[in-house]
């Protein structure tokens, strides 16, 4: 029997209806894995590859044959966009299966939550923090919604890895089989990996499940890569309209503030030229209604439409065929690379990528005025490493998952002991410390974390001895942000007549300017009580209040592939004569340094600079060793990349010399690190015991072993 042939009916003709030349590979893979076994499923293809219809045709067809007298299928997206624009495509299929699909998250109504509770039955999508409150603060719904629920399919999941989104997500579909007494399958969707086996590890644990990798041929894509490396600041708006205009595309950048000035002046200079206006901004701050309209103007207008964008469009979200990806600056790592080169070619099977960077007005005696490392292009050196990475050898950072993720720890703690209600301590920790991402805790550090969490009221003991919610833990846990595992900032709603444009985190006093959504407004009035700023439109390009994000982790293998950019001759097809001049002046400002022959030069305020291309972890990890010898620095990032470490002390080459030895050949003991109260920035660390985030930081951020093994001196 064909792969199509076990389909149920109403799908066969379905297939047939819509005119299917074939299934694809993918599909006929899913369908054998999924109607022929009990394990798990990892669907990685490309962008536009039939996951979604590879994951349902057989799902539908299981439900169909055997029906759950539940909710049959969990639907988990990491984006409410997502879930309000996946099942487009296949409406019309689950109409006719009598399949109902139901939204739930926050701004979905109750009206619509209630058809669900009063008959629990076909998909339920939701986002991991809507199925935390639900387990949280409502697990007899939660009992009565997936009493019988079969699958579990969870949508972008290389979003989630590593993060500790992740982390509450694994601890989620833990306490929901444990809840039901159920363990549903679980089919993972992601876009292109770079090791799939790692990520069916992390999707099936907790599981008791193998997971299954199908090895199918993606289908064959066109890569066009262009990197334009000078673009001066006083050209650089009109090069983005040129390679923009008359193409339907997307603008990423790294920043929010980033992505406003873009369209705003594109904006501006469709106005001069008297050019249609089809620009539009997509951002987290940005109103979900003007997110939806930019997504339906790319999708279906007949206009070329061009959107700024940050992380928000990575994901898989419709928006049609886009003719091409013009990124602003560089990527902050190879894997959002590949998802934002992915975008584009969905039709033509060519993925275009054109890079453009702004490139601040200096004139040569500026220049020269500045260190010799401050002269070298490091961004856009950075964007041809990850491209050569990912090119050359299919490379993308691997999962790391914290091991002691303590704050994390506190945070479903305290869900599960509100779901509950109290418990003993002893049947609290059997609890905690067996879900799959707490495993390498130990019972005497939860102990200790407990006592802390009492100590400081977040929780307290009955006369029996029970734990429950404390008095300032009940605050905590009441509080709507809590439910999130990633730091909430404060926003205003700034309004328009009647209509929210979006949000942003600072309040402008009345008759100040702000950008928002590609536009200007002026303030006109202010609710406090509310957190609602009121504008009206004017003209010009305003300030932006947003900045890019503090911190980026860069992967060591990236620094290595740097250092072979900037000391070898290799040219890359893909750099316009600028760039080409850009790379070879970062090239032979490197080897004037003597940067090609050492890793240790002196500056020209008379310190050293010790050059050993690391990544962010291992440059910390060495800061700390080199402190362990007495030698204090500092690290110095440009463009957010971790450069070099600046020695801020006397001392002579050969001395140093000397340390780095011994630092690469001699034993380094995590206790030999004089860490003190660093911690890894994330929400809810302040409920951790200090000790225990020093154990977080030197596990999860410190790593000797890897540092040693790459050290160059």
């Amino acid at each position: 029997m064909s792969a199509f042939d076990e389909l149920a009916p109403f799908i066969r003709d379905y297939i047939y209806r819509n005119r299917w030349e074939n299934l694809r590979n993918i599909q006929v893979a899913a369908i054998d894995v999924i109607l022929h076994t009990d394990e798990n499923l990892l669907l990685s293809t490309g962008t536009a590859s039939g996951k979604t219809e590879a994951a349902f045709l057989p799902i539908l067809t299981d439900l169909y044959n055997n029906p759950s007298t539940s909710v049959g299928v969990l639907y988990i997206s990491p984006l409410k966009a997502l879930i309000n624009d996946q099942f487009e495509r296949l409406t019309d299929l689950l109409i006719e299966a009598d399949f109902p699909v139901y939204k739930w998250h926050g701004d979905v109504s109750d009206s619509h939550k209630n058809k669900l509770r009063k008959n629990p039955r076909g998909l339920l999508q939701i986002t991991p923090e809507s199925l935390e409150s639900m387990l949280t603060y409502r697990k007899q719904e939660a009992i009565a919604l997936f009493s019988d629920l079969r699958y579990i399919v969870i949508d972008e999941v290389h979003y989630f890895m590593g993060e500790n989104r992740g982390i509450q997500l694994l601890c989620l579909l833990e306490r929901l089989s444990r809840l039901t007494n159920m363990n549903p399958r679980r089919i993972g969707l992601s876009a292109t990996v770079g090791n799939k086996v790692e990520v069916a590890k992390w999707l099936s644990e907790g599981s008791n499940r193998d997971c299954v990798v199908p090895q199918v041929e993606n289908d064959k894509r066109t890569v066009h890569l262009m990197i334009d490396g000078a673009v001066t600041e006083a050209d650089y708006y009109d090069k983005l309209y040129q390679i923009s205009f008359g193409k339907r595309s997307i603008i990423f950048s790294n920043s929010r503030s980033e992505v406003e000035l873009n369209i705003a002046n594109l904006k501006l200079l469709a106005s001069k030229k008297k050019t249609p206006d089809l620009y539009l901004a997509h951002h987290g701050n940005v109103s979900g209604g003007l997110r939806e309209y930019a997504e339906q103007k790319m999708k279906t207008s007949d206009m070329k439409t061009v959107v700024g964008a940050t992380v928000t469009l990575e994901l898989g979200i419709d928006v049609g065929d886009l003719e091409r990806i013009i990124e602003t600056g560089t990527p902050y790592s190879a894997s959002s690379f590949v998802q934002r080169l992915g975008r584009s070619g969905r039709k033509s099977g060519i993925s275009e990528m054109m890079f453009l960077f702004n490139k601040k007005d200096q004139d040569d005696t500026e220049q020269k005025n500045k260190e010799f490392y401050q002269q070298i292009d490091w961004d856009m050196v950075f964007c041809i490493a990850i491209i050569e990475l990912y090119l050359k050898e299919k490379w993308v950072e691997p999962l790391i998952q914290a091991e002691l993720p303590y704050p994390l720890l506190y945070h479903q703690t305290m869900c599960h002991l509100t779901s509950r209600g109290s418990m003993l301590p002893k049947e609290l920790a059997q609890y905690m410390l067996t879900l799959s991402p707490f495993k390498k805790i130990s019972k005497e550090d939860y102990k200790e974390m407990l006592s802390y969490l009492i100590k400081i009221n977040q929780l307290e003991l009955d006369e029996e001895g029970n734990l429950l919610i404390g008095e300032k833990g009940e605050r905590t846990v009441s509080r709507y942000q809590f439910l999130t595992v990633f730091e909430n900032e404060i926003e205003y709603s700034v309004r328009y007549e009647s209509k929210e444009i979006g949000t942003i985190n600072t309040l402008v006093p009345v008759g100040e300017t702000l950008i928002l959504a590609g536009s200007s407004w002026k303030v006109s009035e202010i609710n406090s009580e509310k957190r609602q700023i009121f504008v009206k439109p004017i003209k010009g390009i305003s300030k932006s209040y947003w900045e890019g994000p503090d911190e980026i982790i860069v992967h060591t293998k990236i620094l290595k592939k740097i250092k072979e950019i900037l000391t070898t001759e290799e040219s890359y097809p893909y750099l316009r004569q600028s760039a080409k001049d850009l790379l070879e002046k970062s090239r032979q400002i490197l080897k004037n340094a003597t940067l090609d022959q050492e890793h240790i030069v002196m500056t020209s305020n008379h310190t050293y600079a010790v050059f050993p291309y690391l990544g962010t972890k291992s440059l910390v990890t060495l800061r700390y060793a080199l402190a362990h010898y007495g030698v204090i620095s500092h690290i110095v990032n440009i463009y957010r990349i971790p450069v070099f470490l600046q020695i801020d002390q006397e001392i002579s080459k050969e001395e140093l010399e000397d340390i780095l030895f011994k630092i690469r050949n001699y034993e380094l003991k995590e206790e030999d690190l004089a860490v003190g109260e660093e911690v890894i920035k994330e929400k809810n660390v302040q409920f951790v015991p200090k000790e225990l985030s020093k154990k977080h930081y030197l596990k999860d951020y410190i790593e000797i072993d890897i540092m040693k093994e790459n050290l160059e001196y």
